[in-house]
């Protein structure tokens, strides 16, 4: 049984060892940030950070990864206080949202290393595709983020998770009442 660190927990999974990380995250471990995508590696939905590293984790098993950390979309910051979390809502870089959790972790690992790349740089690393393109916005986002972790800008754009049960449910009058 493959033994790992995930999202900073010991995790001990009961699975083939040949099982992709991908369906031990969502299946297992219920951590379904980690997107599905192709299967084969080419859109990123399912990146994660391995030892710090964004990897795909259709193409990593759990054997491959006995004894490393694994760093989901759930386990980078559970308050939305990442400066790339912050700057996709502020720069407006999310569109449906599929392709979110594996592009912010793409960047992170980006800027964990250099945290004033170019846009070339940008471009090679985060090699996930998006169907809605927000690509355009995507390079000012991962700009703006490198700006706030070098402590030259401060942002505070996304809500604070959850929301009060008042503003999730509004009383709507009924269609057939009269007035």
């Amino acid at each position: 049984m493959p033994r790992l660190t995930v999202n900073d927990h010991a995790v001990e999974f009961d699975m083939d060892p040949m099982t992709p990380l991908l369906w031990g995250l969502r299946d297992a471990a219920n951590l379904t940030g980690t997107k599905y995508g192709c299967g084969v590696g080419d859109c990123g939905a399912c990146m994660v950070l391995i030892d710090g590293e964004a990897l795909r984790s259709c193409l990593v098993s759990l054997a491959e990864c006995e004894g490393r950390s694994v760093t989901t979309i759930e386990g980078l910051s559970r308050d939305r206080s990442h400066p790339v979390q912050q700057a996709m809502v502020a720069e407006q870089a999310i569109q449906c949202g599929f392709c979110t959790p594996g592009i912010v972790i793409a960047a992170a690992a980006l800027l964990a290393r250099n945290a004033n790349p170019s846009e070339a740089e940008i471009k090679a690393a985060i090699p996930n595709l998006c169907r809605c393109g927000v690509y355009p916005r995507l390079l000012r986002t991962v700009q703006r983020a490198g700006r706030i972790m070098r402590r030259e800008e401060t942002l505070r754009a996304a809500p604070e998770p959850g929301i009060d049960i008042e503003d999730a449910a509004r009383t709507v009058p009924a269609l057939d009442a009269t007035p």
